[in-house]
């Protein structure tokens, strides 16, 4: 990445660090992929379980193929043969050691964004597992709440309906349209202003464009 990129991402990381702390969250700064990989398996203890949701994000530093085939209890929903096998592996995440995530957005203060159409994400997110990862690129980094409520609608959403196939507008048009299409992944919307729990949501900023 452009050095001129890099160091702008590294004093923005400093500032939505000081936000995360400041809401009873913890931050880290990844100069590189693998710096993400390295810190996610170094907050991760062996013989721990662990479930996600669609994290991208965490595919992309590597994180789930190291867990996948490390000393870990990965709770793996893709490897459920029907609707009861999968309900039982989102269930048995609320009560896992980790649940890994992206988000859909986040703002320079910490607060972060996320849409949710089956809802388990989100849900794991506000309660459940005992400690919640987040493997965030610094491209989903919005200046303020408004433009992280943009970006997750207009950005994330639309390339989230294309990618599933869904048949909602924004899979048409690239925007979203505020629909009610049965389709809808735009079910449900968190706002993660603060953690009531300390040291259970961790968030590692990637100087990279990871996910959507």
């Amino acid at each position: 990445m452009n050095e001129n990129i890099t160091k702008r991402n590294e004093l923005l990381a400093t500032k939505v660090i000081r936000g995360l702390e400041s809401r009873n969250m913890t931050g880290y700064y990844a100069a590189t992929k693998e710096e993400a990989l390295a810190k996610a398996l170094e907050l991760i203890p062996e013989g721990s379980s662990i479930a996600m949701g669609g994290a991208m994000s965490a595919h992309e530093i590597g994180l789930v193929e190291a867990l996948k085939t490390g000393n870990y209890n990965f709770i793996d929903r893709d490897k459920a043969t029907n609707a009861e096998e999968k309900r039982a592996a989102m269930l048995a995440a609320y009560d896992a050691d980790f649940f890994l995530s992206s988000t859909n957005a986040m703002t320079e203060d910490g607060e972060l964004v996320n849409i949710d159409g089956n809802s388990n994400r989100v849900s794991a997110i506000c309660q459940g597992p005992k400690k919640v990862l987040f493997i965030v690129g610094m491209n989903k980094v919005c200046s303020d709440l408004d433009g992280a409520m943009k970006r997750a609608r207009n950005v994330a959403a639309p390339i989230n309906a294309q990618r599933f196939g869904l048949a909602t507008p924004c899979a048409k048009t690239g925007a979203c349209m505020d629909c009610k299409s049965p389709d809808t992944i735009c079910c449900q919307f968190l706002i993660t202003r603060f953690s009531r729990h300390k040291d259970r949501i961790h968030v590692i900023l990637v100087n990279d464009d990871l996910g959507f």
